[in-house]
């Protein structure tokens, strides 16, 4: 297997599985949990090197995925006493844990390989070389079977609790009433979010874990309502980052995790900008909308209240509009069949006076061939 194959592997089956998980972490608006959590476990990786005297993967993910609970469980205790919210609880308890953990490194293990660059920082290009050894024998990437794995773990989650995340998450409520245990729910995906992000930090770097954490799943959720179509479009946001940002890094010679979250921030900016719902594009253009309609109704109003016609000018003066807005609000009105020019100036027609009547001074009906409405307040 080629050490590209691998690098995109294990970064896609990452990006995937932080997607399936971060979704629910930026609908219940904890998207911070991710990064705290990522540094907070520090103290469960030194000891659990401590105790087993040995760097291999099962006592760190145990040490680390121990820890990452502890995190969840002490942000929720001092959440639940009142005095703090959730945010400010986030930013009390992961420094003092993550600075526990700098102690018991440069106390305990100083002289071992195990300080920041090897538990924070990471570097995916040399997955291709870190291998696993089966009796003797190497059976392939470490990286790969871990990601892997854990991405296989989050299906299987994800999937079996389906119903029970998705209550929770949209109204814990009405999840308690129905006998769902929002508690339970809440921490079993808690710890699924710790063994993914201490699963994943020591290839591609505790950066890159919070950055696919909350990324695609934001970006997913500029694109879409639905929380079936939001994790498939976060897993896609995750794959498309993962190989985007490979071939930039390649392009520019550059870091493979930083050129991966560069690209994962250029997909949320165009969602942003040009999602069909939700971006600032679509926003200014239904602003444009509404402003346009606030002007048509404002001289169909004046025009019914006059008598006889009343010309540019004096429209023009009395609303204090520039020529090139009152010659595309009348264009528009005249397309309708809504007013009529003459030497004498505009005046409502019949139609116009019609249509008047039905808006009620509310949503004017933009004619009998599509029959839609905009509301101007």
């Amino acid at each position: 297997m080629s050490p590209t194959l691998v690098i995109l592997l294990v970064g896609c089956t990452i990006a995937a599985a932080c997607a399936l998980v971060g979704t629910f972490l930026v609908l219940r608006q904890m998207a911070l949990l991710g990064d705290a959590i990522s540094h907070a476990v520090l103290p469960g990786i030194v000891l659990a090197f401590l105790i087993s005297n040995e760097r291999s993967t099962l006592p760190m993910l145990l040490g680390a995925g121990a820890l990452g609970v502890l995190t969840v469980f002490l942000v929720e205790l001092s959440h639940r006493t009142g005095r703090l919210k959730e945010d400010a609880s986030i930013g009390v308890v992961f420094p003092a844990l993550f600075a526990i953990g700098v102690i018991l490194v440069s106390r305990y293990a100083g002289q071992v390989d195990l300080d920041l660059d090897c538990v924070l920082y990471g570097e995916i290009a040399y997955t291709p070389w870190d291998l696993l050894y089966w009796q003797g024998q190497s059976i392939g990437p470490k990286a790969l079977w871990v990601g892997g794995g854990v991405l296989l773990l989050d299906l299987l989650i994800v999937g079996l609790f389906y119903k029970e995340l998705k209550i929770t998450t949209f109204d814990a409520s009405l999840a308690a009433a129905l006998g769902f245990a929002p508690t339970a729910v809440h921490y079993l995906l808690m710890s699924l979010v710790s063994v993914t992000v201490v699963g994943a930090f020591e290839s591609v770097g505790a950066i890159l874990v919070v950055a696919m954490l909350v990324v695609p799943p934001a970006t997913a959720y500029l694109l879409t309502d639905r929380l079936s179509h939001m994790l498939g479009l976060s897993v896609l946001c995750g794959v498309l980052s993962t190989i985007g940002g490979y071939g930039l890094a390649r392009w520019l010679d550059a870091s493979i995790a930083g050129a991966m979250g560069v690209v994962s921030g250029l997909l949320f900016v165009a969602a942003f900008l040009a999602s069909p719902r939700h971006s600032l594009l679509s926003r200014l253009l239904r602003q444009g909308q509404l402003r346009r309609d606030m002007h048509e109704q404002l001289l169909l109003l004046h025009l019914d209240h006059g008598d006889g016609g009343l010309p540019l000018a004096e429209v023009s003066r009395r609303f204090s509009w520039s020529q090139r807005r009152l010659a595309k609000t009348v264009e528009r009105l005249r397309a309708r069949g809504w007013v009529e020019q003459s030497e004498a100036g505009l005046s409502l027609t019949p139609d116009g006076a019609n249509a008047l009547e039905h808006s009620g001074q509310g949503p004017l009906r933009h004619g009998p061939e599509d029959g839609s409405s905009v509301t101007v307040s």
